[in-house]
C-alpha cells in the first residue's frame, strides 16, 4: 500500500538521518493525499522515538540523533503548512531556551527536537537568554511549558531569577516550568519552584505528555 510505504519511508529517512529521503517522502506524502499531522505522528515521530530510545540506552550517540532531527525537520519544512488551522491550534507551545550566563546549547537542540518530533509546538528562544525574554515570549505565546536548560552550576541562579519574574508578572499561573541539565536535580526544582525536572531528552517528553495530558492543546 503506498501510504503504508511513505509513512514508512518517513520513519526510515528519519532513523537513518537521510535528509534528501525525507524531502521526497514529505513530498510524496502531500501528493498522496496523506493529511500532513498523520505524516509527522505516524512517520517523523516514530522515527524520532526510535532515535531517543536508542540515545538514552547509550546505543547511539548526538552526532546520529543531529542527523536524525536535521533529516525530520527537512520534511517539517514541507509537512507543517498543509497542517489544518484546527490541528495546528491543538498543539500546545513550549517556550525553550538556555538561560542568562550559558552559551551551551547542545542539550537545549536535542530537547528540541524531540519535543517538536512529539508534536508540540516548540518556541526556541536560544541561548544565553535573560528573564525577561522568557517572560516575554511565554507571554506572546500562551505557552503551556517554560523549559529552562543549563549545563554550568554558576547559571542555576539565573533560572531561580527566572522563576521568579514569571512569578511576579503573572505568568506562572497558567504556565508549568521545567528545568533541565547536567548540575540541576528534581531536589533543585522543587527548590526553586519548578514544576518538572528532566535528566535528558526522552524523560522530558515523557513528563510534559504526563503534564499536559495526551491531548495537545
Amino acid at each position: 500500500m503506498e501510504k503504508a510505504r511513505i509513512l514508512a519511508g518517513l520513519e526510515h529517512a528519519v532513523v537513518s538521518g537521510r535528509k534528501e529521503e525525507s524531502k521526497r517522502y514529505a513530498t510524496n506524502a502531500i501528493r498522496n493525499g496523506i493529511p500532513a499531522m498523520e505524516a509527522i505522528d505516524s512517520g517523523l515521530i516514530k522515527g524520532m522515538t526510535i532515535i531517543g530510545d536508542r540515545y538514552a540506552q547509550h546505543k547511539i550517540f548526538l552526532p546520529q540523533v543531529l542527523l536524525a532531527a536535521d533529516a525530520m525537520y527537512t520534511a517539517l519544512d514541507i509537512l507543517l503548512p498543509h497542517i489544518s488551522i484546527e490541528s495546528a491550534s491543538e498543539r500546545a507551545i513550549i517556550v525553550i531556551g538556555v538561560v542568562e550566563g550559558d552559551v551551551h546549547d547542545i542539550g537545549k537542540n536535542i530537547v528540541k527536537a524531540m519535543m517538536v518530533a512529539a508534536g508540540y509546538d516548540v518556541r526556541d528562544l536560544g541561548k544565553d537568554q535573560p528573564e525577561d525574554a522568557f517572560v516575554r515570549e511565554a507571554k506572546l505565546s500562551n505557552a503551556s511549558i517554560v523549559a529552562m536548560s543549563t549545563i554550568m552550576t554558576p547559571t542555576m541562579d539565573s533560572m531561580k531569577v527566572t522563576v521568579d519574574a514569571l512569578v511576579e508578572d503573572g505568568v506562572r499561573a497558567r504556565t508549568m516550568i521545567m528545568v533541565g541539565g547536567a548540575p540541576t536535580s528534581q531536589e533543585f526544582a522543587d527548590e526553586i519552584g519548578a514544576d518538572l525536572y528532566a535528566m535528558n531528552a526522552q524523560e522530558a517528553v515523557g513528563k510534559v505528555r504526563v503534564a499536559l495530558g495526551s491531548k495537545r492543546k
